[in-house]
């Protein structure tokens, strides 16, 4: 619809994205943005006037339900005029609870955000005060559709899977992206060259499940593989890109977290010492409930099997509090195991309750100033294993990768082993990776 790409003057149209939740949307709301701008439409900020504004969503918690409505609003506050495009995971579980946001023009499920140039350019009902809703059957989509971030920032999330076959209780995800499915080996190192080309320096692989790579018909269909390709395979095969200096496993279950995984990321020169393992409970009872795939002692051997091929390692992990059921005893016996791993730092999630979840049905939920007390626990406890870890290496030579930042004069970057700093800029430019010597002062914790 060449309306939709120029106005009456022939100016070219502006978009913006916003861009919610995960490291996976960011790279997906990348790739679509250098969609608009190979048909010639202009990017802008978000924060700017544009004609169309799209809003990538995430729908993990309620709060990110609520910031989507928050989102179109702020949209038309800017341009009264502008047609804004909602797609993403809240897009695919409540179209129309999106739909009939006041300001909404367009929602997109999981599968059809990828054709939105063509849904754009064809939709002659998309005018102003007409919503109008693309979102197919979360089941029947089996294609893996490529994406990564450039140009937002120095390093670049690359989609490596989507989807997942697992049915964690308390998780919407399958619901709104799907099962597992992978690119090929040979398509995701084609991606991380081109990355080379731009001068990217770091690749964050991302996914919904990425330990979980090797499925789909897109892997299956590779004929020059006698067996489906696995994690490992994957890694071994972008350690050997030109120009990538830097590679980092975004989070990975620790059911699928190998010895081979981790003694690989041991010797390799590329791959940074930096895992994310996803906990959510130090509680058996609990992870039993959630239906997670392992208990909290096989978490343990994991921590301390990277520790004792990488003492430098840094390892994170997610936790949620409040879940239903979870008694006070329950909450201090996880508490005391999470205190207690050779861990750095924490993402900590109050549970909320999610339509079509099998945790929403669960008996004894906990009230929510109960929840809140046990996240600010939680949350204490990452800044205090945060502050230990660092305290480590001060004094010590690091790698830094550097990052602009938005305090003026400064630079900020992470080490190999993630700790965060800051440092006047002076001499330095962004994109470029330095040796220095770690000092208190260089640390953006301060």
């Amino acid at each position: 619809m060449e309306a939709l790409k120029h106005n009456t003057q022939g100016v070219k149209l502006r978009v913006a994205f916003h861009t919610l939740g995960c490291k996976l949307n960011f790279s997906e709301s990348s790739s679509i943005r250098r969609l608009f701008e190979n048909e010639g439409y202009q990017s802008v900020p978000f924060t700017n006037q544009a004609d169309i504004y799209i809003i990538n969503t995430c729908s993990v918690t309620d709060f990110a339900d609520k910031k989507c409505r928050k989102v179109v609003k702020q949209s038309k506050r800017r341009n009264p005029l502008a047609r804004v495009i909602v797609m993403g995971c809240y897009a695919q579980l409540k179209p129309q609870e999106i739909a009939a946001i006041d300001g909404v023009d367009l929602v997109l499920g999981a599968a059809e955000k990828f054709r939105i140039i063509d849904i754009v350019r064809h939709q002659s009902s998309l005018d102003y005060g007409h919503e109008v809703v693309r979102v197919g059957n979360i089941a029947s989509v089996d294609e893996f559709e490529s994406a990564y971030s450039l140009g937002d920032r120095t390093r670049s999330f690359l989609k490596v899977q989507d989807g997942c076959d697992y049915r964690c209780s308390f998780c919407t995800i399958p619901l709104a992206r799907g099962k597992s499915r992978s690119a090929t080996i040979a398509q995701i190192v084609r991606s991380a060259e081109e990355l080379a080309h731009q001068g990217v320096k770091e690749i964050v692989l991302t996914g919904v499940n990425i330990g979980d790579f090797g499925h789909g018909p897109t892997v299956k269909n590779d004929l020059k593989k006698k067996k489906p390709s696995q994690f490992i395979d994957l890694i071994k095969a972008l350690d050997q890109v030109d120009g990538i200096a830097r590679f980092r496993i975004s989070s990975i279950e620790p059911n699928l977290l190998t010895d081979d995984i981790i003694d690989f990321v041991g010797t390799s020169d590329r791959f940074m010492p930096h895992f994310h393992i996803p906990l959510q409970s130090g509680n058996n009872k609990q992870l039993r409930l959630m239906k997670r795939r392992y208990k909290r002692e096989l978490y343990k051997e994991r921590v301390h099997r990277i520790k004792s091929v990488m003492p430098q390692a840094c390892i994170g992990l997610d936790v949620m509090v409040g879940f239903p059921g979870e008694t006070d005893d329950d909450f201090l016996e996880s508490y005391a195991f999470i205190e207690g791993l050779d861990v750095s730092y924490l993402h900590v999630f109050t549970y909320s309750e999610r339509a079509n979840t099998l945790a929403a049905m669960l008996p004894d939920p906990i009230d929510m100033n109960r929840r809140r007390k046990r996240n600010e626990m939680m949350s204490i406890l990452s800044v205090k294993k945060m502050r230990s870890f660092e305290q480590q290496f001060i004094g010590t030579e690091q790698c830094i990768l550097l990052e602009s930042s938005k305090q003026r004069g400064y630079l900020q970057g992470h080490t190999e082993n993630y700790i965060k700093i800051k440092m006047a800029q002076k001499d330095y430019q962004a994109n470029s990776i330095i040796k220095v010597v770690l000092k208190q002062t260089m640390l953006a914790s301060n």
